[in-house]
């Protein structure tokens, strides 16, 4: 198939609507949506879950299943309508000309098929190159996208690669046929921040080097500042503001997009003296949608009679570049007018040590050969040497990796898992050998978690209410059903949800509020130490900000040790008070949250604070990308575990950093790093994170 030059806009979606159709309604799931893409450029579309960025993608890949179908407006590719091709035509652009990148990776490739077939079909079938032309060309691609040994992982299957490297593999897919425009849905959401940075870098180079315009989802706002460069935000279904990033990002125009940056924890936030400040109400379902503006209800300056009297169109604001905005009041509201400050929380006095752990080990056997079970028994090493202490009100966030044990250590403490080495006191009691069938009431009810993902940790058969009461039956709390239901209710008060939620089943909540009632079952026993493991990283932005400060309430009420769990930078700096780094089952750096993101850092810490995205355009960061992946815990590196991707290892003398594993150093004030650098070379490390002068 032969591509056609084209100098107008690659992509002119022009007020298009997309409507799905069940047996009952008619549903309109994007309305009155108009964006374009020029030759080279990038375009974030930003929004939480359920407003329609997907189903646009979809309606651009003419891909909306048996239900859906484009009601109203043109999508032009190339100035050619994609509603009124034929399958045929459409079957020659997709792929060839217009590439998509899906959220998971392991959905877009074949498990049984090697790599290295799946990259060659691509240039085989579209354009029918020769095989050894498409081997050639596999092989470049597999090298642009940065992975190591191109032969060799053109010869692996898909389970063979980490999350991040598959993910690199659907990218080069999807850049073997060098399109004009690369549609990017959430690729980066199931990866760590590390490997988020490098493949966020990565997209960028491919973008300039083969001038493809891309088409990237997210609902990172940090994300869509470091990779595009103009930004469309959606709510419910409508693009409600549209423009350069500087312009959406420092003059933005729409109720809407200033809540959601209210919602996010950018640096100089604090949890105290500036509470983030959450999206009032919920998000409307498609059919329930109010009259006028959609946002009106959740909107700080709605007029009733006014903002609800009839549809809304987009209209430009006058000056910028490009930029439109749906509302009527934009030039009558005071965008420049400080916020109004939320109610000012006191700090909760921390305490007492509650937990200590005092060299925890966690080791586990697996066999060399795993699909037979024959061979020599390998040991992973999950957690090594993990020394730390807990106090009563007190946050501690533990960040790193996936793979580093930050859920094994999570796993231990519970009682799921018993240690294979050192010690766990709990309130003057070892816990660390008592499987949690074997602990005591108390001792379930001290320690309690809220897991990542709301959706799998509650009974879908059984009513919210009775799930909490279920929780105090086993906790021994209320002498009778009365007492209990009793305290269900208080507990979901606590939790700021409506009593009649009591009756209700989980698929009839949201995933915020689900989160909630996984919250209120962890507090039912009146827990002195909770474990969050991720609990806000499935959620939605502005619910996130909610569910935080929820935490962070209820912390300050009941004195709660708070063990957070998370790889999210800008939500452990803006609520915790002391943060542990680990890698590779290793605590690398332990202080206090000011110590940890200011320098010196552990090398790992440097980088890891480089890879956090930050949706502020005055912050300027030191651009650090880890090579490598983290090796594994089965076969670790000797020597320091950071070692093999390091980027101050030169400056250790005599190859140290090879040969032993670094002591734990304590510097000024109690902070601990373990590492081989010097202090004259940790004292000129420079900050990573510097915000400009106004």
């Amino acid at each position: 198939m032969q591509k056609w030059d084209y100098d107008g806009p690659i992509l002119d979606i022009d007020q298009l609507s997309i409507s799905f159709f069940t047996r009952l309604r008619e549903i309109p799931a994007v309305m009155d949506f108009s964006a374009k893409i020029m030759p080279g450029e990038a375009l974030g579309l930003v929004g939480e879950s359920g407003c329609g960025k997907s189903t646009v993608a979809l309606g651009v890949m003419q891909d909306l299943g048996v239900n859906g179908r484009i009601v109203g407006g043109s999508i032009k590719f190339k100035g050619r309508d994609l509603n009124t091709m034929t399958q045929e035509e459409l079957r020659d652009i997709r792929g060839s000309e217009i590439a998509m990148i899906y959220q998971e990776p392991m959905a877009s490739l074949n498990p049984a098929m090697k790599i290295g077939r799946q990259l060659m079909e691509v240039p085989m079938i579209h354009e029918g190159v020769s095989e050894e032309e498409a081997y050639k060309r596999a092989l470049e691609v597999v090298a642009d996208v940065k992975l190591p040994d191109p032969e060799r992982m053109l010869k692996s299957y898909p389970h063979q690669l980490s999350g991040g490297q598959q993910q690199r593999i659907v990218i080069a897919m999807a850049l073997m046929s060098k399109p004009s425009l690369l549609i990017l849905d959430e690729p980066t959401t199931a990866l760590d921040v590390t490997v988020e940075a490098a493949v966020v870098e990565l997209v960028k180079d491919l973008g300039k080097k083969y001038g493809t315009s891309m088409l990237f989802i997210s609902h990172n706002l940090g994300l869509v500042l470091e990779t595009c460069d103009r930004i469309c935000v959606m709510y419910s279904g409508e693009a409600v503001e549209r423009g350069s990033i500087e312009d959406v990002f420092d003059k933005m125009q729409h109720p809407y997009t200033q809540a959601l940056f209210r919602s996010i924890p950018l640096p100089g936030a604090d949890k105290n003296a500036r509470p983030l400040k959450a999206i009032p109400g919920n998000f409307p379902l498609p059919h329930e949608r109010p009259r006028g503006c959609n946002f009106g209800p959740r909107c700080d300056y709605f007029e009733a009679g006014r903002c609800d009297a009839g549809d809304i169109a987009m209209v430009e604001v006058e000056g910028d570049d490009r930029h439109q905005t749906r509302c009527l009041k934009f030039k009558e509201i005071d965008w420049n007018a400080p916020l109004e400050l939320m109610e000012q929380k006191t700090k909760g006095e921390i305490g007492d040590v509650v937990l200590k752990m005092d060299n925890l080990k966690k080791y586990y056997e697996v066999a060399a050969n795993a699909l037979f079970g024959g061979g020599n028994k390998k040991v992973v090493k999950a957690n090594e040497t993990l020394s730390f202490e807990a106090r009563e009100s007190e946050t501690l966030a533990i960040v790193g990796e996936s793979g580093c044990g930050k859920s094994t250590f999570a796993k231990v403490l519970m009682g799921l898992e018993t240690a294979t080495d050192g010690k766990i006191i709990l309130d003057n009691r070892e816990i660390q050998g008592v499987p949690i069938e074997r602990r005591d009431t108390r001792t379930v009810a001290d320690v309690q978690m809220v897991f990542q993902n709301p959706f799998d940790t509650l009974n879908p058969s059984m009513t919210v209410g009775r799930q909490i009461i279920r929780a105090l039956e086993i906790f021994g709390i209320g002498k009778n059903d009365a007492e209990r239901r009793e305290k269900m209710l208080t507990l979901l008060d606590l939790v700021k949800l409506p009593r009649a939620f009591a009756d209700r089943m989980p698929r009839q909540l949201s995933g915020g509020q689900k989160q909630r009632v996984g919250i209120a079952r962890a507090f039912a026993g009146g827990a002195k130490i909770v474990v969050a493991d991720e609990p806000v990283s499935a959620l939605d932005v502005s619910v996130q900000a909610a569910v935080t400060d929820l935490l962070m309430e209820i912390q300050r009420e009941e004195k709660t040790t708070l063990l957070f769990i998370s790889h999210d930078l800008s939500i452990v700096r803006y609520l915790s008070d002391r943060v542990m780094v680990m890698y590779l089952g290793h605590v690398v750096e332990l202080g206090t949250t000011d110590q940890v993101f200011s320098p010196p850092y552990h090398p790992y810490t440097e980088a890891l604070l480089s890879a956090v995205p930050i949706a502020d355009t005055k912050v300027q960061k030191k651009h650090i990308v880890l090579e490598g992946d983290i090796p594994s815990a089965m076969n670790p590196p000797s020597g320091c575990p950071f070692q093999t991707r390091c980027r101050w290892k030169s400056k250790v003398a005599g190859g140290l950093c090879e040969k032993e594993v670094p002591p734990m150093r304590t510097l000024a004030d109690g902070h601990q790093v373990k590492c081989h650098l010097s202090q004259e070379e940790l004292d000129s490390m420079e900050p990573v994170i510097k915000i400009a002068a106004e």
